[in-house]
C-alpha cells in the first residue's frame, strides 16, 4: 500500500536571490506526509531533514532507480531521480524526483511492483517536461526552475487547463490502492496510465516425478479460450498422477506438460510434491509444534481433509479395536486407547479422546488426540508401512479411518512434514568422476542404473525414468558389477 506519494525539485534559487535551497517538495499526498502543510492532521511519516539528500542525490544516481529506508525502519522511499538537461534552465539542468512511501517491512519482491510506478512516473513526467515544460512553467501551482523558454505549440501555452501536480498525486495514491491501476488524463494529449502487476518468482523446474497438487478448482476457470495443451494436462491433476503419468493420459510430450506445469506454477495455482509410498519415508519439521498447539483449528482442519468412512459397518467394541457403532447411524466409535488393547470397552470420556460423533452420512470425526499422535509419530528410517504397523500394534486401524495418503499430503502441504529422500553412492562411480575417467554408463554395455549411482538421484527419479519398482531397483543394484560395499543407499 502506498502511504505517500510526492514531487520533489532541486532549486538553485529562488525569485532574484541566488541563494542555495537544495531539495524542495513541491506537491505531496496525503498532505503534510512528507513536510508540515497547512491542514495537515497528522505528523509526516518520515524526517524530510534527515532523507532529503537521498531524494535528490548526487549526479551518480541520477536516471537511477533508488531506495531509502527511513532511520527509525518505519518506511522506505521508492524514488528515480531525474535530471534533463538543456540551456534554458537554470545552470542548464533540471532535476526532480517523484517518490513513493511505502512500508519497511515490504520485500524486495513486494517492492517490485512499486518500482515500476516510479519508474513510469519518472518517464512519463520527463517527457512532459521536454514536451511541454510541464513541471518547470509557472502558473498552474507549478514552480519554475530559472529562465524558461515556453513552447508555443498549440494548446501548451494555457497552463491554467492543465490539470495540477497535486491533484495527479492524490488521483495517483488513491486509483492504486484502491484499484491497482490508474488511467489519468493530464491535459488533451497526455494521460498517465499504470498498473501495478504482481511479482511471481520464476517458477522451479517440473521433474517427471512430480505431483502437481490444484490449489484452486482449475475447472472452474478453465475455459475454451485456454491453450488446448493446457486443457489437456489440467484435466489430469488431480493431487496423485505425477507428471510422466499426466502427460501420458493427456497424449502430450513430457516437455510440453512440464512447461504447462512450470506456467501454472508461475501463477501459483498448483504447487508440486513428491510421489506418494507406503516405502517413503517422512519426518516432522520444527513447525510440527503448531500441529500440536491446534494453532487456528489446523487439526480441525486436518480432520475435515484426511478423515474417511470405514469400509463396512461393524459391530460396538470389536474388530480388534478397529471401530465401535455404525458411522452411518451417527453413533460415536469406540476404539482402543493409544498404546492398550484391553480398552475395547472403554468409558465415555476415553471415547472422547479418539473419536466424537459424527453426523449421518459423513466420515467419523478422529480425535485432535489422535490426529496429533498420528503426525508426530513420523520419523526418519521408518517407512509409512512400518508407521502403520506401528499404529496397528497398538490396536488401531490407520486405514480404517483415515486416508494416509491426504494426511501426509496435508502434513508436507502445511510444512509440518517433509520427504526424506533415498539415494545410492558408488564409491567406484564416484572415483570415476572424480579422476575425469569416462562414465561407465557410457559403456553401451552398462546398466542403466549405474549412472544413479552419484549420489544426486533419489529413487523417485529412478522409477519414473527407468520405470521399475523399489523392490526391482534394489535387486538391480545389487547385480551391478561392482565390488562388495561399493554401493551405500543413504537417505536425506
Amino acid at each position: 500500500m502506498i502511504q505517500g506519494i510526492f514531487y520533489a525539485r532541486f532549486l538553485p534559487q529562488e525569485g532574484n536571490l541566488t541563494i542555495f535551497l537544495g531539495t524542495k517538495i513541491v506537491a505531496q499526498s496525503p498532505p503534510g506526509c512528507i513536510v508540515p502543510s497547512e491542514g495537515a492532521t497528522k505528523a509526516p511519516l518520515l524526517d524530510f531533514d534527515v532523507l532529503q539528500e537521498y531524494i535528490i542525490p548526487r549526479k551518480a544516481f541520477f536516471n537511477r532507480y533508488v531506495t531509502v529506508r527511513d532511520p527509525d525502519g518505519k518506511c522506505s522511499v521508492l524514488g528515480f531521480p531525474v535530471s534533463i538537461f538543456h540551456p534554458k534552465y537554470h545552470r542548464n539542468e533540471f532535476i526532480f524526483n517523484f517518490g513513493l512511501v511505502v512500508d519497511a517491512g515490504l520485500s524486495a519482491a513486494d517492492q517490485l511492483p512499486y518500482e515500476r510506478v516510479v519508474r513510469r512516473l519518472a518517464v512519463t513526467f520527463a517527457e512532459l517536461e521536454k514536451q511541454n515544460e510541464y513541471l518547470s512553467a509557472l502558473g498552474g501551482g507549478l514552480v519554475a526552475a530559472g529562465p524558461v523558454c515556453h513552447s508555443s505549440s498549440a494548446g501548451y501555452d494555457d497552463f491554467s487547463a492543465r490539470r495540477p501536480i497535486e491533484g495527479l498525486l492524490e488521483i495517483v495514491r488513491e486509483d492504486l490502492n484502491n484499484y491497482g491501476e490508474c488511467m489519468i488524463p493530464v491535459d488533451d494529449a497526455n494521460a498517465i496510465n499504470m498498473k501495478l502487476f504482481p511479482y511471481h518468482p520464476v517458477p522451479p523446474q517440473v521433474k517427471g516425478w512430480h505431483v502437481p497438487v490444484a490449489k484452486l478448482r482449475l475447472a472452474d476457470v478453465v475455459d475454451d479460450t485456454w491453450d488446448l495443451t493446457m486443457q489437456k494436462v489440467i484435466a489430469h491433476i488431480d493431487g496423485v498422477n505425477d507428471v510422466r503419468r499426466i502427460a501420458f493420459l493427456a497424449d502430450v510430450s513430457i516437455d510440453l506438460t512440464q512447461l504447462a506445469l512450470r506456467h501454472l506454477l508461475y501463477y501459483d495455482t498448483v504447487l508440486l510434491l513428491d510421489m506418494f509410498f507406503f516405502g517413503s519415508c517422512y519426518a516432522p519439521r520444527p513447525s510440527i509444534h503448531e500441529f500440536i498447539a491446534n494453532l487456528d483449528g489446523v487439526v480441525d482442519e486436518c480432520a475435515a481433509y484426511v478423515c474417511v468412512m470405514p469400509p463396512g459397518p461393524s459391530s460396538s467394541g470389536g474388530g480388534g479395536g478397529n471401530g465401535g457403532g455404525d458411522a452411518s447411524s451417527g453413533s460415536t466409535i469406540n476404539n482402543h486407547h493409544f498404546g492398550s488393547r484391553s480398552s475395547a470397552e472403554t468409558s465415555p470420556t476415553a471415547h472422547h479422546h479418539h473419536y466424537r460423533p459424527s453426523h449421518p452420512g459423513t466420515p467419523p470425526r478422529v480425535s485432535n488426540f489422535l490426529l496429533v499422535k498420528l503426525m508426530t509419530s513420523f520419523c526418519a528410517g521408518r517407512t509409512v508401512m512400518e508407521w502403520l504397523k506401528v499404529h496397528l500394534d497398538t490396536g488401531f486401524d490407520v486405514l480404517r479411518f483415515v486416508d494416509v495418503r491426504r494426511l501426509v499430503q496435508f502434513g508436507v502441504i502445511k510444512g509440518f512434514l517433509y520427504r526424506v529422500h533415498k539415494h545410492v553412492v558408488s564409491k567406484q562411480y564416484i572415483a570415476a568422476l572424480a579422476t575425469g575417467q569416462a562414465r561407465p554408463s557410457r559403456d553401451a554395455n552398462a546398466d542403466p542404473l549405474q549412472r544413479y549411482t552419484d549420489g544426486r538421484h533419489c529413487f523417485d527419479q529412478i522409477i519414473t525414468e527407468q520405470n521399475l519398482a523399489d523392490p526391482e531397483i534394489l535387486d538391480r543394484l545389487r547385480n551391478l558389477p561392482l565390488p562388495p560395499g561399493d554401493l551405500t543407499v543413504f537417505y536425506r
